[in-house]
């Protein structure tokens, strides 16, 4: 992890040729805002991307009630015409990763959801913004804390709406959690147990190529216990220490963290201890411990569904399918200015990638790192 930063400079020139430079500046969406409960207005999305992920909010917003996808932006030729006919999306709302600045010219899209490699992100959220339409981005919002402010700059800057895919902040036993732990059902908070990993298949895929993940296990898998820290305790950490262990120097190159394990304090003195790895399975577990109570989950961040126990029983709030109640209350936070419960916005995606620049500076020097996350 020495080299992390300087090779990832070097091969971010390798990732150049996915970006294409941004527009000048746009005005702001001038769509009008309806909070009738009669007739709430429906958010028109665009997909970029359409690999897996990107497959699966398509197919929960099937059943959204106020969320519509309407576009799609990809650089393959055959996946535009595979969806344009299963979703029944007009020609006109169809781009590829060159052109589609135009949906500044286009009337029917409200929103584009960023689903693509990493790396690729901050361009594209920040030629989404300067289109004048809001940005939905799939976590990791970025590579680095740096390039995460960015894209809330550029949002901001062209009056437009920047929300990250914390699916789990919509979740109904996540939430029950949430609100024992503020009901002081658990008493004081003392600690919390993350562990989040899985054996990685395909060696060639993108998220073992540093030019375009930013990372390796930590990005993709460990941000769940880093939020999930953040959203249990309820506090904001202020430092960090880390260590790594790669078995696999083949399939992990520079750049790419096969396991790291990490720790967290928090000024109450709550304290978290987590696993991120790409080496082994099973691994999609939280422990909550306060002085009255406790919290496990197991699955605690799996597409569902999401089960647990507490010292009270069992957690049995409503089985959903996450996308597709994270995209209705987006459509709410757009629209309706609602404010959920953990925030989803630009601002909660900086503080991730602040705790994993720190985690990686933890690793390089073997120190405690502090953290001010504001």
């Amino acid at each position: 992890m020495k080299t992390r930063r300087l090779f990832l400079q070097k091969a971010s020139l390798s990732a150049m040729a996915f970006a294409v430079p941004a527009l000048n500046p746009l005005s702001a969406m001038t769509n009008t805002i309806n909070t009738s409960a009669k007739n709430p207005q429906t958010l028109r999305v665009a997909i970029m991307g359409l690999g897996s992920y990107g497959t699966r909010v398509a197919e929960a917003i099937q059943d959204c009630e106020r969320v519509k996808l309407v576009g799609v932006i990809s650089g393959t030729p055959s996946k535009v015409v595979a969806w344009r006919e299963k979703y029944g999306i007009p020609e006109k709302n169809c781009y590829n990763y060159e052109n589609f600045d135009a949906v500044k010219d286009n009337p029917d899209i409200d929103a584009v959801y960023v689903i693509t490699p990493n790396g690729l992100h901050k361009d594209q959220v920040i030629r989404v913004a300067k289109a004048g339409k809001h940005a939905i981005c799939e976590k990791p919002m970025a590579v680095n804390a740096e390039d995460g402010q960015a894209m809330v700059d550029a949002c901001k800057a062209a009056g437009v709406q920047l929300l990250i895919g914390y699916r789990m902040h919509f979740e109904p036993n996540t939430l029950e959690v949430i609100r024992m732990r503020k009901a002081g059902e658990l008493g004081e908070i003392h600690f919390f147990q993350g562990l989040s990993g899985f054996v990685i298949g395909d060696p060639t895929q993108w998220r073992l190529k540093p030019e375009l993940s930013g990372g390796g296990a930590m990005m993709d898998i460990g941000i769940y216990s880093i939020n999930g820290a953040r959203y249990m305790i309820g506090e904001e950490p202020i430092w960090v220490t880390a260590q790594e262990v790669k078995t696999n120097h083949e399939k992990f190159k520079e750049g790419i963290d096969e396991t790291i394990t990490f720790q967290m304090g928090f000024p109450s003195g709550a304290i978290a201890s987590c696993l991120s790895t790409y080496n082994m399975n099973n691994l999609d577990r939280f422990y909550l411990n306060g002085s009255k109570g406790w919290v496990e989950m197991q699955p605690s961040t799996g597409y569902g569904p999401i089960k647990g126990e507490t010292h009270k029983g069992p957690l049995s709030e409503p089985i959903v399918t996450h996308q597709t109640v994270q995209m209705d209350e987006m459509a709410a936070i757009i629209f309706d200015g609602k404010e959920p419960e953990v925030s989803v916005n630009g601002e909660e995606g900086v503080r991730d990638m602040k705790i994993i620049d720190a985690i990686f500076k933890a690793v390089e020097t073997g120190g405690k790192v502090p953290l001010n996350l504001g």
